[in-house]
């Protein structure tokens, strides 16, 4: 099929590639312009990414985190368009997809996404479960699930090992969580289990968790994470990963019955590279403007997008900035004038450690912890939840979960997603 190309007299086209905050914040920027502005994606929704611990902890179902793409084109005015990049044609400046339709555009803004980097270690892609995608979260909540059965029922072994490999927010979030479902939801949703026989493990390679915080803030996350049960390893790297076990690299090997990969990401494997510049982990290299280097007409932005000399968080706040710069950058072009450097913009950072635990650093220097930091992160992620909606269901969910743990409530099961990630 050939790419079909209206008349320049109609606005120039841009094509926006992924539907995550990079790219749905740049699709509200062209919203304001004259260009047809089309959002590709391989699934009809965005996924919350924040919360995914929450879902694989079952706090929330997976809809809570998924809010419908032709929602957000409908009120932009942009086009949504459900389909697999395989390839990129720069010199036609076309979009070839998986079932052979071509997108043609006169400008492109790639935000993929990341997914999880394995840094050669041996087995770890065979035998780690990640959490990145609405379909990650389920998957591993289910497996989790299956295991306590088996347990209950006295089908497997009592023992169970869970070994979280990070310690970033992902995997300190996820932690907390899981040994807060241990010690206080197991004993009445599962009364068989012997709850004494699950081990949480939180293994670091650096000296620290969540390394962009202040020391007193780490000291505080360690000891809330000790003080729920969970056995943090610093300074430990693993080496290879089976599929009952971790081999650390002191050569100690340690039963892990699930092992969950949250110790940094890379650019997954694409068959539609093109010959465009990549820097670390496969990320996109990008210059000042975040445009791809060696590109005029092509940007990317978030997490795929890396700028060596002027490196951000990978985080929901950078990348929705960056989608915003790359966007206006596309504006500008098209308006004859030439681009502007992006900066980033330090709003702070957060995160949770379980209920009524938390930490949050502010630009202003406010440094908060405890049940208040716990509650700004609550209110922040709530507000900037996709659709009012998702927004009243996951507060609904969260009261529920913490109001009735202690009773086996707030937990919830069946929640399966179809065969589209």
């Amino acid at each position: 099929m050939r790419a079909s190309r209206r008349s320049r007299d109609d606005g120039p086209e841009v094509l926006v590639i992924g539907g995550g905050f990079a790219g749905l914040s740049a699709v509200h920027v062209l919203a304001r312009s004259r260009a047809r502005v089309t959002v590709l994606d391989r699934n009809v929704y965005s996924t919350f990414q924040p919360l995914l611990y929450q879902v694989a902890t079952a706090g929330l179902t997976s809809a809570d985190v998924a809010y419908p793409l032709w929602m957000v084109t409908g009120r932009t005015g942009a086009r949504y368009r459900k389909g697999e990049l395989a390839d990129l044609d720069l010199d036609r400046r076309v979009a070839v997809l998986a079932e052979g339709a071509e997108l043609s555009y006169d400008y492109l803004i790639i935000a993929t996404g990341v997914g999880a980097a394995f840094f050669g270690v041996a087995g770890a892609a065979e035998h780690t479960m990640s959490l990145y995608t609405r379909r990650d979260a389920v998957a591993l909540r289910n497996r989790l699930l299956y295991e306590f059965e088996r347990r209950n029922e006295g089908l497997a072994g009592p023992g169970f090992d869970v070994t979280v490999a990070g310690g970033g927010a992902t995997g300190v979030e996820l932690a907390g969580t899981l040994a807060e479902l241990r010690n206080i939801a197991l004993p009445a949703a599962f009364p068989d289990l012997d709850r004494a026989q699950m081990r949480v493990r939180l293994v670091e390679m650096g000296p620290t968790l969540l390394p962009p915080y202040r020391e007193r803030q780490r000291r505080y996350t360690r000891q809330q994470l000790a003080d729920r049960g969970v056995e943090v390893l610093l300074n430990t790297a693993i080496k290879e990963v089976s599929a009952d076990s971790v081999l650390l690299s002191d050569g100690s090997r340690l039963a892990s019955d699930v092992t969950v990969w949250a110790a940094g990401v890379a650019a997954p494997d694409a068959a539609w590279d093109a010959g465009l510049a990549r820097g670390r982990g496969g990320r996109i290299d990008v210059g000042p403007d975040l445009r791809v280097l060696g590109q005029q007409r092509v940007f990317a932005a978030g997490d795929v997008a890396l700028n060596e000399e002027h490196p951000v968080p990978q985080l929901a706040q950078p990348a929705i900035q960056q989608g915003r710069h790359a966007a206006e950058q596309v504006l500008r072009l098209i308006d004859g004038q030439p681009t502007v450097p992006f900066s980033y913009h330090d709003k702070g950072i957060m995160a949770t450690i379980g209920h009524r635990s938390a930490v949050v650093e502010l630009p202003s220097g406010i440094r908060l912890r405890g049940t208040l930091a716990w509650l700004a992160w609550l209110a922040l992620h709530l507000i900037t939840l996709l659709g009012n909606r998702n927004r009243l269901v996951a507060l609904v969910n969260l009261g529920w979960r913490y109001l009735t743990w202690s009773r086996g409530g707030g937990m919830i099961v069946g929640d399966d997603v179809p065969d589209e990630e």
